[in-house]
């Protein structure tokens, strides 16, 4: 089985449709993909209508988190969409996302550089409006070659020049909410150093004693190196070791299947959860 458990949609900030993006997932080769996009399960409906024979869908969404002013994301997995409590703080942090990108725009506008809300905002869509989105229009103006060079300390980077805090949940609450509307719960690219900076082991030790159920090791921005850690801290800790592609359509440079999880390991995820299952494709439109 060849299982890829983070991707995103138009729903948040990929470039494929829910149901373009499972289609593209089967046409890889994938038994197995998880939409998990960015605080929201909007996409799921779409993606489910579509779904090929022969690939399961993984209902699921990243959760926007920050721990002592160190942003951190949360993959949330197979938890019932409509529980109250993670609904509410989903919407919360949904809703910061427009102020958050104008304040960015207005920063970017500070710096000389002639992004414009609407431009923006086009770019956006029907998605979930965030960094990735900035990013791009970064892109067409030709301020940068890459949406990842726009994450920098010069540009969108974790406090850059044009950074803009939004309402992000505290990982030990979006523990307590995950678990409470049934899911299973993994730490996102822990490592991914390039991004920012990121949670000390000690953290992840504390996440791990609150609920924790894996880490997520195998993925575009941990090198051999800090896999083999991230493997053995695992084992240490008695998390789950998840593979993924965080795969983002055109946005990102990551192909579906780039990274995977083991069988085994899905298994297990799927046996801690209560509060949603994978759907198996039954030949969607």
């Amino acid at each position: 089985m060849r299982i890829d458990l983070h991707t995103h949609s138009t729903a948040s900030d990929g470039t494929d449709s829910p149901a373009d993006l499972v289609r593209k997932a089967a046409a890889a080769g994938l038994d197995v993909v998880a939409l998990t996009d960015h605080d929201t399960t909007r996409g799921h409906a779409e993606a489910l209508a579509a779904l090929p024979a022969g690939l399961a869908l993984v209902t699921g969404a990243e959760l926007s988190c920050r721990l002592d002013g160190v942003g951190m994301h949360m993959l949330a997995y197979l938890f019932d969409p409509e529980e109250p409590a993670l609904l509410a703080e989903r919407e919360l942090v949904r809703d910061d996302r427009v102020p958050r990108a104008r304040g960015m725009v207005a920063k970017l506008n500070a710096l000389g550089v002639p992004v414009t809300w609407e431009q923006v905002a086009r770019i956006a869509g029907d998605g979930s409006v965030g960094r990735p989105h900035v990013a791009t229009a970064l892109v067409e103006l030709g301020v940068v070659a890459s949406v990842d060079d726009a994450f920098t300390p010069q540009w969108l980077a974790d406090g850059g020049r044009a950074h803009m805090e939004k309402h992000e949940t505290d990982p030990f609450e979006a523990l307590r909410l995950i678990k409470g509307a049934g899911g299973v719960a993994v730490f996102a690219h822990p490592a991914a150093a390039k991004r920012g900076r990121t949670v000390p082991e000690s953290v992840m030790a504390e996440l791990a004693e609150a609920g924790l159920d894996g880490i997520e090791v195998d993925h575009m921005d941990h090198d051999p190196g800090t896999r083999a850690r991230l493997r053995g801290l695992a084992k240490e800790l008695g998390l789950l070791v998840t593979g993924s592609s965080d795969y983002h359509g055109s946005r990102k440079s990551c192909e579906l299947g780039e990274f995977t999880t083991d069988p085994e390991v899905y298994g297990e995820i799927t046996r801690r959860a209560t509060g949603a299952f994978p759907v198996p494709g039954a030949g969607g439109a």
